[in-house]
């Protein structure tokens, strides 16, 4: 049952999103939505440090002024979280917490069923564009599936499984299947991409309908085979147009790919629809 959903806000254009998406499944269970905004500051430190004893003066002036920005945005998030979930007329709670932004977004996920929260987050008020990685430290860790939003909201009627027969892709379909945040009624096609073994895809294909069937969806399925398969997940996503598309994350250990394999990776920044995953 899906009664908590955080969202995780900053002040990129898929903030406002996360939170009608958030605001949509709230509607649909009767649920709680929280907004949350967090002071970083770990960067702000760390962007402030001074070099030498006649520099540390500036530094702490520098940390202060960018500490008070930082909050100022943060209010200035909660505020704007407020009025679109009250338009929406779902029960919410607002926020503001001080920290690291991934600890803090992870610390919370203990008592939430659903994180939505933007494709590319920039918790670093100061600097926007700074790199924070937060969204792969995020899922990685966290003990709840995550909603990831870009800039386009639609309803779900469609949605695509990219199954691969993994752990992760085995986690994603069954909290997928248990939250259902979309509901039961919509239509969901599985592929699965392989390079040799056409029967051993159809038999993990033939075993995951049956799962997602047992939960009242209506489940089509198709083996393809290939060997990119980012590029043939996003041919085939091109051709069913899915409104949202559902992946296990991988770890792996390159900076860039700190919770995410490469097909991950490549899905979050080529497919224009939600991304629902689980670590």
């Amino acid at each position: 049952m899906l009664k908590r959903i955080l969202v995780a806000l900053d002040p990129d254009s898929d903030t406002p999103i996360a939170t009608e998406y958030a605001a949509n499944i709230a509607r649909r269970y009767d649920a709680e939505v929280t907004g949350l905004a967090v002071v970083d500051l770990g960067s702000i430190e760390a962007s402030s440090r001074g070099g030498g004893i006649g520099s540390m003066y500036y530094a702490e002036k520098l940390r202060d002024k960018l500490t008070s920005e930082a909050r100022i945005t943060a209010q200035a998030l909660i505020r704007d979280f407020e009025k679109a979930v009250k338009d929406k007329g779902v029960a919410h709670v607002e926020t503001v917490e001080e920290g690291v932004p991934f600890r803090r977004i992870i610390e919370d996920m203990n008592y939430y069923d659903l994180l939505v929260i933007g494709k590319d987050p920039h918790f670093f008020y100061s600097h926007p564009k700074h790199e924070t990685h937060t969204l792969a430290r995020v899922v990685k860790n966290t003990v709840g599936a995550t909603l990831v939003v870009g800039t386009e909201s639609r309803p779900v009627e469609r949605v695509l499984f990219a199954f691969d027969g993994s752990h992760a892709s085995a986690r994603t379909m069954r909290e997928f299947a248990h939250l259902q945040p979309c509901g039961a009624d919509v239509r969901v096609q599985i592929i699965h991409i392989y390079k040799d073994g056409e029967a051993e895809s159809e038999l993990l294909l033939r075993m995951a309908q049956a799962y997602l069937k047992v939960y009242g969806f209506s489940v089509q399925i198709q083996s393809l085979k290939g060997k990119d398969v980012a590029q043939q997940i996003l041919d085939y996503a091109a051709q069913y147009n899915p409104d949202l598309l559902l992946v296990g994350a991988h770890s792996r250990s390159k900076i860039k790919e700190i919770a995410f394999g490469s097909v991950t990776n490549a899905l979050l920044e080529h497919f224009p629809a939600p991304l629902f995953i689980d670590a």
